[in-house]
């Protein structure tokens, strides 16, 4: 199968794995030579004279320069209108980092902004971090094109909902929250002032219109009120919407807000997983969401040489830290509509639960979303009430209402990450084989159900990324006192696929193994893999984790770097390294997805998909796959339509059914939807295209659209993808070497990363979100505490108390190499979801702080054994966060002190 590419040339699909062969490919695609220099771009001061050496000579000993590392073969041959290889001075080359390498380093600084700018501010700080990578490269590619897709959003000309102008006599909006638990409310007053400054009404449950509903929020599983009403059942519950005349004076409001609270002859709260099962307050997970077991576990157990028995582990919660906090715009319309603009993941959901809240029919609400900054699923659910509050308030004063949260209240009423407890029991045998493995998990859901009752089926889907042997589990989801929990990037995924490796660790520990050793003999062949995942493994030859495995291991050098960090801690006393290499295996599903494309009599491409830009670069793909499926009428500049289309907001009366962007797959959704609507199009142009080919020799785009519109063709389609069930479901595979340096903080030395892409839509879009990804879970494992007080509040706010990684965080040296793994037909053109799943990779970090804290433990223990002291044993549980408090306790606070005893001792 061939692509046109920009100058009309032809390029074939290469079906090959990029490993199966060293033989330079003839021709590259630009955005393989980009991802080729993104990997340049990763090697060290010390290999730079290396790779001038191989860029000099070549691979196989040739004499170009244009071959460094294996580039990937994309199937789709992204980015076709890119420029080709040009030589450019040291001018040149700043403004390329500025306009192309640097984005892609900031997708991992800061994960919210995706592909997308807007931390301009940290380009210099960040050429100073890595100038010294960039050191032994003499050329690169300009990417005119890419740097041109990207302008608006670096300038800031993209359109957020914060930046809409506000509307003649808008009124603006904050929410007062409880601070109790459990309590009923008897009223809200105001102090020292009755009225504060501008206020212009108090929003409560009372004031629904008649056939409305107090409801803020729904998914499949229930609903979540929008306002307490006279009892409030958690700290950080919506309790009223203040408005006022502007955004200052409605936050100033809430901070004068008193509320009276009586807890007079209520039960205690339930803020902890422990109460919730004593009392019975428990979620029902739907049977077809709870997973299966796997193999007799007594069995399992009887077969095991050695057990661990009730080891614990708690996992705490996270907070989204997106850029731009809940904000929405309401604005009456005529004939009793609303018009609302929400920064939202699912506009669909939004519609549906104002409609009802306002008692309206749905086709009087008409809810618009253009993009959103940074959502990692804190958009979807926890959006609704902000967009519906703001709704309820312009229904009733018939004036335009909008808001924008404040850091502090959109941390105190976003939820975050669930955070668990873990109890296990493990029997394996004396060479590392696990042969059971029994789990009770207690997940705090909060307050309501939220997507909570998924979280089984998704803990278990990313444990079971090993072999082991039988596996059996009890799974309780709880309700509690607190703010209900929701999904976030990658949701028990995440956090099963580290119960995985501490179960691992621990058993590498108890048998004084190594665990890289421990996890290689655990690790799935084809046929465990397809029993524990149902025969999701599809064919074997798309099994791709264990050539990965092994890929890694010598791409990273693994058994040469380890031999380094042993050497380093036998000459270190206070500073040690730990070295980690990790699997995943992350189950993804597509999801139904509309799409509709028109051609306008100029030629121009109007696009739209249910799909929402949230910074994942979905826009950019859906371009991509437009200009590709359409180029297939082939008539003169039809291989070169890119630049003619436009991807336009979502609008839920447009375009129905949108659902939810989250899962990781909703660009590849969206990309199917727009191809199905092209291959329309393309079949209704064709026979007007064979009658005019035949009256002369070349037609040329702009010709055959108007005479399409001449002779009335429909150029609009619109399509609905669903997909089948063969296709919906497919496993992504993944691993990570870590190298960790520990003195208390704990610095990454370097990264490196082999990731099943498929084959890549967009490899530049796709290296942001692994990067991006994984920088995110370095903030869950190892820095972020979403703390509470005893009343289940949220006290952290903002970054002075709640600590997101920043440009130290990662890694001095970051490798991430795209695994072209061949063809997939089940997929769309062979790709495969890139947002969530290298999240988990992020484990690594948290695996290699735990080989470095080992290390230190056993120098303190030789010294304490010196000194006659006793110490802990080497085996230990390592918190989630791995905090520098927590890491420093774990080495042993008293370590001067020991060893000042062992050394006086000795002379």
């Amino acid at each position: 199968m061939t692509l046109a590419t920009a100058d009309g040339s032809n390029c074939h699909r290469d079906h090959r794995n990029h490993h199966s062969t060293r033989r330079r490919p003839p021709q590259k695609s630009p955005i393989a030579r980009l991802h080729r220099r993104h990997q340049l771009a990763t090697v060290s001061h010390d290999d730079t004279k290396a790779t001038r050496n191989r860029a000099q000579h070549g691979d196989d000993g040739d004499t170009t320069n244009d071959v460094i590392f294996r580039p990937v073969q994309s199937v789709f041959q992204p980015l076709q209108w890119c420029s080709s290889l040009v030589h450019v001075d040291s001018i040149q080359f700043s403004t390329l980092v500025d306009n192309l390498i640097m984005p892609l380093m900031l997708c991992s600084i800061e994960p919210s902004i995706g592909i997308s700018l807007l931390h301009l501010r940290y380009i210099k700080a960040i050429w100073e971090r890595f100038q010294h990578i960039y050191s032994g490269v003499e050329n690169f590619t300009r990417l005119y094109e890419v740097c041109k897709l990207y302008v608006g959003l670096e300038q800031g000309e993209a359109i957020y909902v914060d930046d809409i102008p506000s509307p003649a006599n808008c009124l603006y909006g904050s929410f007062i929250c409880s601070t109790k638990p459990l309590a009923r409310v008897k009223g809200i007053k105001f102090q020292p002032k009755p009225y504060p400054d501008g206020l212009a009404a108090v929003i409560t449950y009372k004031d629904i219109p008649t056939g409305g509903e107090n409801i803020g929020s729904k998914t499949i599983f229930g609903t979540e009120p929008l306002f307490a009403e006279e009892l409030t059942e958690c700290a950080g519950q919506r309790l009223a919407f203040v408005v006022a005349d502007t955004q200052k004076h409605a936050d100033m409001a809430i901070k004068c807000a008193v509320v009276d609270y009586d807890m007079e002859n209520l039960e205690p709260p339930i803020l902890s997983v422990e109460e919730a099962v004593k009392r019975s307050s428990l979620f029902e997970v739907p049977s077809f969401l709870y997973p299966k077991q796997v193999g007799d576990i007594l069995e399992g157990m009887a077969e095991a040489d050695q057990k661990i028995v009730s080891a614990e582990i708690k996992l705490g919660s996270q907070y989204y830290f997106y850029m731009e906090t809940q904000t929405a715009l309401a604005v009456p319309d005529e004939d009793n509509c609303m018009v609302v603009y929400s920064s939202s993941q699912v506009p669909e959901w939004t519609h549906i639960v104002i409609a009802r809240c306002l008692g309206i029919p749905d086709h009087n609400v008409r809810v618009i979303t253009r993009r959103v900054g940074g959502g990692f699923g804190g958009k979807a659910v926890k959006a609704m009430p902000v967009a519906t509050a703001c709704a309820l308030a312009a229904h009733k004063l018939r004036r335009p209402v909008r808001i924008y949260l404040d850091r502090k209240t959109d941390m105190i009423m976003a939820g975050g990450r669930h955070p668990m407890k873990i109890t296990y029991s493990v029997g394996f045998k004396s060479n590392g084989k696990i042969t059971a493995l029994q789990l009770d998990i207690l997940i705090d859901a909060g307050l309501s159900a939220d997507i909570s009752p998924m979280m089984p089926h998704n803990v278990m889907g990313a444990l079971k990324k090993y072999d082991w042997g039988a596996l059996s589990f009890d799974i309780k989801v709880c309700k509690t006192n607190h703010s209900s929990k929701s999904a976030m990037r990658a949701p028990g995924e995440v956090q099963g696929s580290f119960i995985a490796e501490a179960v691992i660790e621990h058993v590498a520990s108890v048998l004084s193994m190594e665990v890289d050793s421990v996890r290689s003999i655990n690790l799935h062949t084809y046929n465990s893999l397809n029993l524990f995942y149902e025969g999701g493994a599809d064919e074997p030859f798309e099994y791709t984790l264990p050539s990965i495995w092994d890929s890694l291991a010598a791409s990273s050098r693994l058994c040469h770097r380890t031999e380094m960090v042993k050497e380093f801690n036998r000459d270190n006393k206070w500073r040690k390294r730990g070295i980690s290499r990790i699997p995943i295996v992350h189950e993804v599903m597509l999801r139904p997805t509309p799409g509709k494309v028109s051609i306008l009599h100029d030629g121009s491409i109007v696009v739209e998909v249910g799909g929402i830009e949230l910074g994942q670069g979905l826009w950019t793909k859906v371009k991509q796959m437009a200009a590709f499926a359409l180029s297939s009428i082939k008539c003169d500049g039809a291989g070169d339509l890119l630049d003619k289309v436009r991807v336009i907001q979502s609008d839920t009366l447009s375009l129905i059914q949108g659902g939810f962007t989250a899962g990781s797959t909703t660009s590849e959704s969206s990309c199917e939807a727009v191809r199905l609507c092209c291959n329309i199009l393309v079949e209704r142009l064709r026979p007007l295209r064979e009658r005019l080919q035949e009256q002369m020799d070349s037609i040329q785009w702009a010709m055959l659209i108007d005479q399409a519109h001449l002779q009335v063709v429909n150029l609009s389609a619109s399509s609905y993808f669903v997909p089948d069930l063969t296709s919906m479901r497919y496993l992504n595979y993944g691993a990570a070497v870590e190298v960790n340096l520990l003195t208390g903080e704990t610095t990454i030395l370097q990264t490196d990363i082999i990731y099943d892409c498929g084959q890549s839509l967009n490899p530049a879009v796709d290296l942001g979100q692994i990067e991006g990804a994984f920088v995110q879970g370095i903030g869950f494992f190892m820095l972020e505490e979403y703390l509470t007080n005893s009343n289940g509040l949220v006290v952290v706010e903002g970054t002075w108390t709640y600590k997101i990684p920043t440009l130290d965080t990662i890694p001095k040296q970051f490798n991430v190499q795209v695994l072209n793994s061949g063809h997939h037909q089940k997929r769309v053109l062979s790709s495969k979801a890139s947002g969530e799943p290298p999240l988990l990779l992020a484990a690594s970090v948290h695996c290699a702080t735990r080989a470095a804290i080992k290390e230190a433990r056993k120098q303190l223990l030789s010294w304490s054994s010196q000194s006659g002291s006793t110490t802990n044993s080497t085996t230990f549980q390592l918190e989630v966060p791995a905090t520098m408090p927590v890491v420093k306790e774990l080495c042993g606070l008293e370590s001067v002190e020991r060893y000042l005893e062992w050394s006086m001792g000795t002379k």
